[in-house]
């Protein structure tokens, strides 16, 4: 028991959902530590509900475990009212498992989906006792890496992170225990073993790499530092699914969280290319798991979860080639045990009454759908290849189905976006309406339709052909909001945004480069946490913490870039080539459409990969 543990406990009765803490959930992992085994914190960087939400905790946490020499256990960040207590009465951040310091475990790995968690990770560190700099650990402290989309521009906490793991990491994650293994019955330091690690594909070490800037503040090189150390690091992916781990025992929370459920991974990457989405660059080449496979592990996960419902998991489900197979399977598994099917990711151009009889064959879920412009012209520039009618065809098919609410998702501040793109969007919201009330009224049987419009604001992103926009400023995204709002004329439109500040903050950080570390640093000692909820995000400290180390953050978000700049992520490899994101850049600006990748191929460079539909079409 840790020395902590009895502590700890007496806090429960003093904070919020005290079973965020207490551990001891069904499938969660308990093992008897034994002398030589190695150990592995895996930290979510928010509260319990959402960590226990995202499926690479589940994959990576089950699997580090079915390794006999390892033990893995989960952190999340604590509530404040808890982290309070915990400060207040002396207890370092601890494990879930054992709540055992983090201090003591040799790997502590974050796993990093977005922006606005970085506070987190610098405070979770500050929690635990662990020098917050990778230059100020000693032999005796755990290694810190981080994973996650956010990892392949992890720049603006590159000095607090020993080594960033780009890509997936089912293979990668067990090399690293590999040679940590060897490394540990070794007198070598600290650099010996990032030095090796540092060979392996996928292994980013920022402390090996110097960053030297220009007179006008860009970034001149990005330069290994040391022999050995490959001039660009390239991701790591995984290129046959099926042989890949999947966990058939996941965690089952004693709470409500936020996607309380078993969650079907189908497939990986995306055909579309959508402009500004920086999954769908970042996870290419598409690669499917087999309708077989994801059949038997969607059995043994109700055998051994007894969850009542089971969503697949993708970025776009109606682009998995076997879709209406797969369904047919998981249903005989499903329906007959009341437990329902959901299918999130659907697009509108290949949406079928069919499809939709099938899902709601034990409960009818909600539908949404992401136009993302309201406009055609605006929808060609960002290569959604979504047309209108596409919209309110699927939107008939829905109503006439026995739906009656609809949510639709957009941005706005879009690269060439113009009042008349923003006043399309509740044009377009008026016109599904307009689709409900061409049904004849018999047919209707008194429902009542409701169309919610969320409007979240662009931000570009990292290795997307948009890298290189500014955002718009927050006083016109503020400006926007209020036109679309005046521009609703039906009370059955409901209407949610963003807020712009939240927006502006994380624009800086997925673009920033490590002269960012220290306003990070800053904001967390102010007392900047949990930047992602409205209830804690403080605007002004982190103004205040730009300000304190003379750093303009519109030289992030407002600066248009060029095409020649040295990016702070230059040196990351993808496997989509920056004269493709540059063409697809300019197609934006002439209104031209790319078609997807089954379509016909437009030489991304992700076909190098050896695997996924891109080299398969390739090779034929």
């Amino acid at each position: 028991m840790s020395i902590y543990e009895a502590k700890f406990e007496k806090l429960l009765k003093k904070v919020q959902k005290p079973a965020r803490y207490t551990g001891n959930e069904y499938n969660s992992v308990h093992k008897e530590v034994t002398e030589g085994m190695m150990t592995f914190a895996f930290c979510f960087p928010d509260v319990y509900e959402v960590g226990m939400s995202h499926l690479g905790i589940k994959i990576l946490y089950h699997m580090l475990n079915e390794r006999k020499d390892t033990f893995c256990e989960r952190v999340f960040a604590p509530w404040p009212d808890m982290e309070d207590l915990m400060r207040e009465n002396g207890i370092p951040l601890l494990s879930m498992e054992s709540h055992t310091p983090i201090a003591e475990f040799d790997m502590v790995g974050f796993t990093l989906q977005y922006e606005m968690s970085y506070s987190n990770v610098v405070n979770m560190l500050d929690m635990a006792n662990i020098p917050l700099r990778t230059r100020d650990r000693k032999i005796t402290d755990p290694f810190v890496c981080a994973g996650g989309p956010c990892a392949y521009n992890g720049e603006p906490i590159a000095d607090f992170i020993d080594f960033f793991i780009l890509g997936e990491g089912e293979e990668i994650n067990n090399e690293i225990m590999d040679v940590y293994k060897k490394w540990r019955g070794t007198s070598d330091d600290r650099n010996t073993y990032l030095e090796e690690i540092a060979k392996i594909e996928g292994i980013y070490v920022p402390s090996f790499y110097d960053v030297t800037y220009n007179d006008d503040q860009t970034i001149k090189s990005v330069k290994p530092n040391r022999a050995g150390v490959p001039e660009k690091v390239r991701k790591r992916i995984i290129l046959d699914l099926d042989n890949c781990y999947i966990p058939e025992k996941i965690v089952v929370p004693f709470m409500d969280v936020i996607h309380d459920r078993i969650m079907l991974e189908i497939f990986r990457g995306c055909i579309r290319g959508c402009r500004f989405c920086q999954a769908g660059y970042l996870y290419r080449p598409v690669r499917e798991r087999s309708v077989e496979k994801l059949t038997a592990v969607a059995d043994s996960c109700i055998k051994h979860t007894g969850y009542e419902e089971m969503t697949i998991s993708s970025l776009s489900t109606s682009d998995y080639t076997e879709l209406q197979t797969l369904v047919d399977n998981l249903l005989e598994i499903t329906a007959h045990k009341r437990i329902n099917l959901s299918l999130p990711s659907l697009r509108v151009d290949n949406f079928s009454m069919e499809l939709m009889e099938k899902v709601q064959t034990v409960k009818r879920s909600g539908l949404t759908f992401a136009p993302e412009a309201g406009s055609q012209r605006l929808r060609d520039v960002i290569n959604k290849n979504v047309r209108e009618e596409d919209l309110l065809r699927t939107a008939g098919i829905a109503f006439r189905g026995g739906y009656d609410r609809i949510k639709l998702y957009f941005m706005i501040g879009l690269p060439t976006e113009t009042d008349e793109d923003v006043a399309a969007i509740a044009e377009l919201a008026q016109k599904v309406i307009d689709v409900f009330y061409e049904i004849p009224k018999e047919e209707r049987k008194g429902r009542n339709v409701s169309i919610t419009i969320s409007t979240s604001s662009f931000v570009p992103k990292p290795f997307t052909p948009f890298q290189w926009e500014p955002q718009n400023r927050m006083e016109e995204l503020i400006r926007k909001q209020q036109f679309l709002k005046e521009q609703i004329k039906s009370r059955k439109i409901v209407y949610n945004w963003h807020q712009s500040q939240v927006s502006y903050l994380e624009a800086i950080f997925a673009k920033g480069d490590r002269r960012l570390c220290d306003v990070v640093e800053t904001a967390v000692k102010s007392g900047c946490r949990f930047d992602g909820w409205s209830e804690y995000f403080d605007f002004d400290k982190w103004m205040a913490a730009f300000k304190e180390n003379n750093i303009n953050p519109e030289f992030y978000a407002y600066r248009k870039i060029g095409h020649d700049e040295v990016l702070p992520w230059d040196h990351i490899d993808t496997g989509v080539n920056k004269d493709f994101i540059m063409r697809e850049h300019d197609r934006a600006y002439e209104e031209k459409t790319t078609p997807d990748c089954r379509q016909k191929c437009s030489g991304c460079g992700a076909a190098s990969f050896k695997g996924g539909v891109c080299f398969e079409q390739k090779k034929a």
